[in-house]
């Protein structure tokens, strides 16, 4: 049995449908406050035959909650995604973000090793490196993280370091870059309020009457002066993580690797591969620069690639095209009160 905490949102979702399709049996764990009871029945729904997916609903800053899903089920590792995870909130209640990623996962694996359960899959992020010092970003660029929420995800990679050597718990940490697309089943999807990613927010401006999206920053070095960025399909991801999962299984030592295509895409292509997909002509208003936002961000993936026998398969007009067939559904479900 896998405990996927943070398995009723956006990532955990799809990485609970992987987890189930290699023959994992699931409990989810979710205080549901990011994530939806719709999603849980959706997943609940697809289980595999002979497969367990179970749900419990509760919080990792309250220790009882989470060690009560130990005692309740015989886990075997588990995969963590609970976190709060929006760079500016981040940093106007940095109070906030401490409390839930670093306490929770603390409590997370108070539970662990209470249970002698040794092996954890850990979501982390690429906001861990701070600005970049060169690009493609590899593994052992200097991790220099410039807002809170990469903080607390690095604090807890340097817990899981200290809790392998005195505890032997191995953690793999898989830094995403930037995560897009939606299941290709149209079952689950990007479902955030409010949205601060991207490729839905585009797709948003399709629906509503055409509202204007918002483009920040046309001035940076780079080849069209908007930001690139390395968009890595979320079935790609998740199936990263069904092998990191099966490299602790077989032994591997504690490690970290980063997710990504190793390719740039700026704001301008994704804004025309957006257009190009919906078939629509998406109204556009250039704004000034947002503070903080680095101009370039690729991942080196060839560790992941080597250890992991990792390989990104579906391209970025394959991910705008599954989410925007989930906002369509979405937006439909939305108007029908489903």
């Amino acid at each position: 049995m896998i405990l996927v905490t943070g398995g009723a949102g956006y990532i955990g979702s799809h990485n609970v449908i992987a987890l189930l399709n290699a023959g994992y049996d699931v409990v989810i764990f979710d205080n549901l406050e990011l994530g939806h009871i719709e999603t849980v029945n959706t997943l609940k729904n697809i289980v595999s035959k002979g497969k367990v997916i179970d749900f419990i609903k509760g919080d990792l800053q309250n220790l009882s909650d989470i060690e009560s899903v130990f005692e309740k089920y015989q886990i075997d590792a588990v995969v963590h995604f609970a976190a709060y995870s929006q760079v500016a909130e981040s940093v106007k209640n940095p109070q906030k973000y401490y409390f839930n990623n670093v306490y929770g996962t603390m409590n997370l694996l108070c539970a662990m090793l209470k249970n002698d359960v040794k092996r954890i899959v850990f979501s982390s992020t690429a906001a861990t490196y701070g600005e970049p010092d060169y690009v493609p970003i590899d593994e052992n660029h200097p991790q220099k993280p410039i807002n809170t929420y990469g903080k607390t995800k690095l604090m807890i990679e340097n817990i899981m370091d200290d809790y392998d050597k005195a505890y032997g718990l191995r953690s793999v940490r898989l830094r995403y870059f930037n995560v897009a697309g939606a299941d290709s089943q149209n079952r689950v999807g990007e479902w955030h309020e409010p949205e601060t990613h991207l490729i839905p927010n585009i797709l948003k401006s399709t629906f509503s009457g055409g509202k204007t999206f918002q483009m920040f920053g046309t001035d940076y070095p780079t080849k069209d002066g908007t930001c690139v960025r390395d968009y890595i399909n979320i079935e790609d991801l998740a199936n990263a993580h069904v092998l990191a999962l099966k490299y602790l299984e077989h032994g591997g030592s504690t490690n970290y690797f980063n997710l990504g295509t190793n390719e740039g895409n700026s704001v301008k292509e994704v804004f025309v591969s957006c257009e190009n997909v919906t078939g629509k002509n998406i109204t556009l208003e250039e704004k000034p620069r947002r503070e903080g936002d680095p101009a370039t961000l690729i991942a080196d993936n060839k560790k992941a690639k080597t250890d992991l026998g990792w390989v990104p398969e579906k391209s970025l007009n394959e991910s705008i095209k599954t989410a925007y067939d989930w906002e369509c559904k979405l937006t439909e479900n939305i108007k029908l009160g489903v």
